[in-house]
């Protein structure tokens, strides 16, 4: 019979669906079948439960989750700040990983955290860059006010153009 060793570096994989008042985390350690599920509250206390827990297990951390908003990043600062490996996982990978796994566009927070943790069993994420670590929190702050002024003065425009008929046009009012 063969016997699996398991090595000291290899990683606690933890995935994470973000929300916006709590997060649903999911634990795989290596050479244990069980899986380890938390609630994490978006506050400061259960940030630093979690970074507790997850150094107990003395081994490297590898945490992954779908950015959704603003809501992951302060949790993923905390996570990055505290050494752990942070990824990122694609929407659409995610939505259409979940469609595969349980042939359904059906959704909720434990059956995402198990597809994202699938998709960190087999490599499937992305780099995450924070930006207040990696100095682009302004240019990222700036991009979004660029938006939303572009979108508002679109909005704008096309409410005149809607009720101000421009001359010579036919009057749909009258």
């Amino acid at each position: 019979m063969t016997v699996i060793t398991i090595a000291q570096n290899t990683p606690v994989l933890v995935a994470i669906d973000i929300a916006k008042a709590r997060h649903e985390v999911l634990i795989s350690v290596p050479g244990k079948k069980r899986r380890r599920r938390l609630t994490v509250l978006n506050e400061l206390a259960d940030f630093t439960r979690l970074i507790t827990a997850l150094k107990d297990y003395g081994r490297p951390v590898r945490a992954a989750f779908e950015a959704t908003g603003n809501y992951h990043r302060a949790l993923a600062y905390h996570l990055a700040t505290a050494g752990f490996e942070v990824k990122l996982v694609s929407s659409v990978a995610l939505a259409r990983t979940r469609e595969a796994l349980h042939n359904s566009w059906d959704k909720n927070d434990p059956k995402d955290a198990q597809v994202i943790l699938h998709m960190i069993e087999i490599g499937n994420e992305q780099f995450y860059h924070d930006p207040l670590v990696r100095g682009t929190n302004d240019i990222q702050e700036l991009s979004k006010t660029h938006d939303i002024v572009s979108k508002s003065k679109t909005e704008l425009w096309h409410r005149i153009l809607t009720h101000y008929p421009l001359p010579g046009s036919a009057c749909l009012h009258a």
